[in-house]
């Protein structure tokens, strides 16, 4: 029984090996995933931030991950200054690794991994101390131009300030310095636009190939999923898809149709999909899906539909394409924000596998992924999952979990 067992073990481990190799050489669209390749476990996780402990930074929330063009990981949050709650003065914190959580071999039988080293947290924007500070916000990589540019939003909730502001940094050395911050809302108009928080994505495929396309949401009232485009690598920006609520620029009550913090991602067809947090619990404690068409420009009505599968306790989740599986993840529960959850789906989100992977049973929060592309195996076997993780309140911590897509094989 032992030797069949090796024997089983080692033809799954050549079936995987195999397999990446066949999807190295294909192209997304020609390579058909088979479901029963995937088998996900939590590979490896490192915690990067603890709140109350590091000098003026009362809280760490909003998690953001990256790969940079270069293959670095750049994790971003927010230093809340005086408090939990979203307004008040802020940080913008960043740290970076270099070596992706790197892995050698002892022996053939005994791999062993090696952590990722992450350097010290860097606070690469300061808002003083403004009543409504600076609020994250999405992280693009322009790969054309090898850029990181990230979007975030000051005087989001007008709270003794106005007019909002869009705002722009932007990194062109792999994340190790930045711009200083350029107020984009002269192209854009004063409307409060709180991008993500999650990835911006810069379009693969026609139509609107190179685009560069950040989704966000409105103020309680004007609020809705609204996203902003740029054709010229970030120098200019216009707007684009808007859906509204219902009833628009008035005060919601339960069950009103209030679509909020989401999540883009590329389909292999060029088309966009939009994950979006359901903020009001219309029609169901679930995922708002839709889609986009012609690369940001228009939301449609019709592309619309609500994921029964991806129930949510109304937060922001993480959604990720990767060698056609559509990954996501948030805390599975219509209730709380606990359980978070990686699931997949092999059919664009169609429909989703039964199986699932538990990455905290306990108090978890907005979730991000990320994952490099290139043409190693190894890159090709992991995603990265950033979330706010606790034991007794979800904005406890902020850990990075690396998650094997094959079974560690």
């Amino acid at each position: 029984m032992k030797n069949e067992a090796s024997r089983r073990g080692s033809n799954m481990e050549a079936g995987s090996a195999v397999w990446l190799l066949l999807c190295a050489l294909l192209s997304v669209c020609a390579c058909t995933i088979d479901p029963n390749q995937i088998d996900p476990i939590v590979y490896e996780e490192q915690l990067l931030w603890v709140s109350g402990v590091q000098g003026e930074v009362n809280t760490f929330r909003i998690p953001l991950i990256t790969f940079t063009p270069k293959g670095s990981l750049l994790a971003f949050a927010e230093g809340r200054k005086s408090g939990a709650g979203d307004g008040g003065a802020k940080f913008l914190a960043m740290r970076r690794s270099t070596d992706k959580g790197r892995w050698t071999t002892r022996s053939v039988t005994q791999p062993v991994h090696q952590r990722a080293t992450w350097s010290p947290t860097s606070f690469i924007v300061d808002d003083g101390w403004m009543p409504d500070g600076l609020n994250l916000g999405s992280v693009v990589v322009d790969e054309e131009v090898g850029s990181v540019i990230l979007i975030y939003s000051i005087c989001f909730h007008l709270d003794f300030c106005q007019p909002s502001s869009t705002m722009m940094v932007e990194s062109t050395d792999d994340g190790l310095s930045w711009t200083v911050p350029r107020n984009i809302s002269a192209q854009l108009g004063s409307q409060s636009f709180a991008p993500g928080p999650g990835y911006g994505i810069q379009k693969r495929y026609n139509p609107a190939k190179g685009r560069l396309v950040v989704c966000g949401h409105g103020t309680l009232e004007r609020n809705g999923v609204f996203c902003i485009l740029s054709n010229d690598h970030g120098r200019t920006w216009y707007n684009g898809a808007a859906l509204k609520s219902i009833p628009f620029n008035q005060k919601k009550k339960a069950q009103d149709f209030d679509p909020d913090e989401n999540q883009l991602v590329e389909m292999p067809d060029g088309s966009i999909i939009v994950n979006v947090r359901n903020q009001n619990n219309y029609h169901c404690r679930c995922r708002v899906v839709v889609r986009s068409l012609d690369g940001g420009e228009s939301l449609p009505i019709d592309e619309l539909y609500f994921d029964y599968t991806l129930v949510d306790p109304a937060v922001a989740a993480g959604a990720l394409q990767k060698d056609g599986v559509l990954y996501f993840t948030n805390p599975a529960n219509e209730q709380h924000r606990i359980n978070l959850t990686l699931r997949w789906s092999v059919t664009h989100g169609n429909s989703w596998e039964n199986k699932t992977v538990q990455i905290w049973l306990g108090p978890s929060g907005y979730s991000s992924m990320t994952s490099l592309n290139s043409d190693s195996l190894e890159d090709q076997k992991y995603i990265f999952v950033i979330y706010e993780k606790g034991h007794k309140d979800y904005d406890e911590t902020i850990s990075v979990a690396k998650i094997h897509l094959y079974g560690g094989r």
